[in-house]
């Protein structure tokens, strides 16, 4: 479930900025020192999603590298073309900024 959350909201994230994103993760398993856990297991699955968080390429589990051709114009096309924030209503934002709303 972690790596799907993980990979859906990278994905939203490009839609949403309407950029691509290059999202990278360690692979392999890191003992934890103090030995009071198992240690961590970084999962991989590396990728790049477009602007419309589409995938451009995915790596797997295991440690490899990637090389992918990202076109910088489609980004300008893809905001024009699909304002995702055009509708936001930046002027409400002011509460969100503040602990706590007097």
């Amino acid at each position: 479930r972690q790596l799907n959350a993980w990979i859906i909201s990278q994905q939203a994230h490009a839609v949403a900025n309407g950029l691509p994103v290059i999202s990278v993760n360690r692979v392999g398993h890191e003992p934890d020192p103090s030995g009071q856990t198992n240690g961590i297991l970084f999962w991989g699955n590396s990728f790049v999603v477009g602007p419309q968080g589409e995938f451009l390429t995915q790596a797997s589990n295991s440690q490899e590298n990637l090389v992918v051709e990202i076109d910088l114009l489609r980004s300008e096309s893809v905001r024009r073309y699909w304002p995702f924030l055009r509708d936001r209503r930046i002027e409400e934002y002011g509460g969100i900024t503040k602990r706590f709303i007097d």
